[in-house]
């Protein structure tokens, strides 16, 4: 399969990753020797985290790093951001330090274990699906751009203090995502400031998701304005190439909304999210699903270029001469010591091409947080911290009642005016989601760093909840096995197979033995997966039933009467009775079983079988004892005797 873009696309017919790697001002090509060098290293971490977003593979990178650098110095950003780099040249330091000492052992352990790991990852590599990245261009941008469309060609941004993104225009000044709006208008004077529309953009990525929900119903939403979609089974149903039919996706979309997406084509999600740069804007890039051609396509790209390698990690492994993901076979002997268990089998998935193959919502996996951050102008009255942090709390409620869940562990954020973050947390009593709860347990927090910073100024606060617990409704069916009547709607009769299927709900999986009520010649049948339709309006369910009450099904009159004329029992997992198949009926019965009474019953009985007759003594036996104050009485109660399981 051949690389493919389409005729619309407005961005480079080829990966341009080696050529974009020149321009920039490597903190490999400056060694940390003097002050002159380490300004250069601060400089290139300046730059950003959005260093490599599309669009400004022209520009001048060595020019715009200085700008940056002259913009903030002297700034409270630029000394933490200085601080920071110094951190890291000497965590760098120590890092080449215990390289040098390992260069004069023997690793011919290391090498056999990273050999292993290797041949151990190589028998997982999965090539037989079609994993797309979508990702939309200058969402924001293209969104604010519908409503001004005269904005089309001059240079505007979205955001105000921070950019949050900027069309393609007010890239090619090197301005980009994350950027400070002051430093954004040195480099483009020119540039316009658009506010934030967050329902606008809401809306639009609503549209667009509609569409590719057509192509996989289990799409993966990454953020807003991207997502992974498995197009496996869509390609095989519709017997077209994965080209033709993301090709089809995205004219789909430009369509019906109006905006451009971009889409990388590969055999996992790593390699697709790296694809959908290539030809941004309005393009795609597929990368053949085969072992020779993902090697060779990952050997010559910079690390900088996979997603998870950022600015302070590929710094490091600058200093250890990996700057190509092809560099991490000729330096694998060190990655276990000098970088951790973790990281060194990370980096060798990206070097073999490995990524996950299994697409599922976002929605399934399990949260392991939910919390809400906001940046403003520095602030440093007490009220006005308190008042930000019951805002802060309202928000951290809305998103977990959105959530469905509860924290039991509570974390404070919060950034200096000199841009240092300190977090705090606490555990909770019980688990929480309601406002005045997070708000009470949080400014404790607050009020202890007060205490500890005399005159504190905040511009960043935020709450985060962890150790979440679900406040889901459970489904009490599922925990029997039972599944759910809500999904499918198929119908179909047979005389010769048992059918289960609910008439007007949906298809009832097949009962497991034991839970059926049809004769042992139509259990047989049963096991060739065929159902029978019945429900609430079955011939044969007695409307006259007391809620559970045992019910044993009627046997048929006429051996000729259809199958579907039979009724659904279920087998309730207490007393092993069958009940009408009917959820709120079967739920009482249940609550029946296990009541109060019930258990009393129980213990009654087993205690009196148990326990000795009682004969009270002669003197005295009709004349009622005296009870002394303070005692309890010495009759045995047969409620209190102590059971024993042995």
């Amino acid at each position: 399969m051949n690389t493919i873009a389409q005729p619309e696309t407005s961005g480079t017919e080829t990966d341009d990753s080696s050529r974009s790697a020149k321009i920039l001002p490597s903190p490999q090509d400056h060694p940390q020797e003097n002050g002159e060098d380490a300004a250069a290293s601060l400089k290139y971490s300046l730059l950003g985290p959005s260093l490599l977003k599309a669009g400004q593979d022209t520009v001048d990178q060595f020019k715009v790093s200085e700008i940056i650098y002259n913009a903030s110095k002297g700034s409270k950003f630029f000394n933490r951001e200085e601080a920071r780099d110094k951190s890291l040249t000497a965590k760098i330091d120590h890092i080449l330090s215990k390289k040098r000492q390992l260069e004069k052992l023997d690793l011919g352990h290391e090498l056999r274990v990273a050999d292993s790991l290797i041949a151990q990852l190589e028998l997982s590599r999965d090539l037989s699906q079609y994993i797309v990245h979508v990702d939309c261009d200058a969402f924001y941008a293209a969104v604010e751009q519908l409503d001004r469309p005269e904005l089309k060609d001059l240079p505007f941004a979205v955001g105000g203090g921070v950019l949050t993104t900027c069309n393609y225009v007010a890239r090619k000044y090197g301005c980009r995502s994350g950027m400070a709006g002051f430093v954004a208008k040195k480099l483009c004077p020119e540039l316009i400031l658009l506010p934030i529309s967050f329902d606008k953009y809401t809306a639009k990525a609503g549209e667009v998701r509609e569409i590719i929900a057509k192509y996989d119903p289990d799409f993966e939403s990454a953020s807003i304005d991207e997502a992974y979609l498995n197009i496996t089974n869509f390609c095989t149903r519709h017997a077209m190439a994965p080209a033709d039919a993301v090709a089809r996706m995205r004219s789909e979309i430009h369509d019906k909304t109006r905006i451009t997406v971009s889409a990388g084509i590969a055999a996992n999600t790593r390699l697709a999210k790296i694809c959908s740069n290539i030809n941004k804007p309005n393009g795609q890039y597929v990368l053949p699903s085969e072992r020779v051609a993902i090697m060779e396509f990952m050997r010559d790209l910079p690390c900088r270029k996979v997603n998870g390698i950022g600015r302070v990690f590929e710094r490091e492994l600058a200093a250890l001469g990996i700057h190509t993901l092809g560099d991490i076979y000729s330096n694998r002997q060190y990655l276990r010591q000098l970088l951790g268990e973790k990281a060194s089998e990370f980096l060798v998935h990206c070097y073999l091409g490995l990524g996950r193959t299994c697409v599922k919502p976002a929605e399934t996996y399990k949260r392991k947080s939910v919390g809400t951050e906001s940046t403003f102008r520095d602030m440093s009255d007490p009220t006005e911290l308190r008042n930000k942090l019951r805002r802060t709390s309202e928000d951290l409620e809305q998103d977990l009642r959105r959530a469905e869940c509860k924290g039991r562990t509570l974390c404070l954020k919060v950034k200096l005016h000199t841009f240092e973050v300190l977090t705090r947390q606490v555990v909770l009593p019980r688990a929480v989601h309601l406002a005045t709860e997070l708000y009470n347990h949080a400014l404790p927090m607050l009020t202890k760093l007060e205490q500890e910073i005399p005159g504190i100024k905040l511009r960043l606060m935020g709450l985060r909840c962890t150790n979440l617990v679900s406040t889901k409704k459970p489904n009490a069916m599922a925990f029997f096995g039972v599944k759910s009547q809500d999904n499918e709607s198929e119908y179909c009769e047979t005389t010769s197979v048992t059918k289960m299927t609910n008439m007007g709900s949906g298809e009832w999986e097949t009962r497991p033995v034991g839970i059926s009520a049809v004769s042992s010649e139509e259990q047989g049948a049963q096991d060739t997966r065929g159902t029978e339709p019945t429900g609430r309006d079955s011939p044969n369910q007695s409307a006259s039933h007391r809620d559970g009450d045992a019910i044993a099904p009627r046997s048929r009159q006429d051996d000729r009467e259809p199958l579907f004329a039979e009724a659904e029992w279920w087998e309730c997992p207490i007393c092993n009775r069958l009940q009408v198949a009917e959820e709120r009926r079967f739920n009482d019965h249940i609550d029946l079983c296990l009541s109060r009474q019930a258990i009393r019953d129980t213990i009654q009985k087993v205690a009196g079988m148990s326990a000795p007759e009682y004969k009270p003594s002669k003197m005295g036996h009709n004349k009622p004892k005296e009870r002394k104050r303070g005692r309890h009485a010495t009759t045995p109660d047969p409620k209190q005797k102590r059971l024993c399981f042995g």
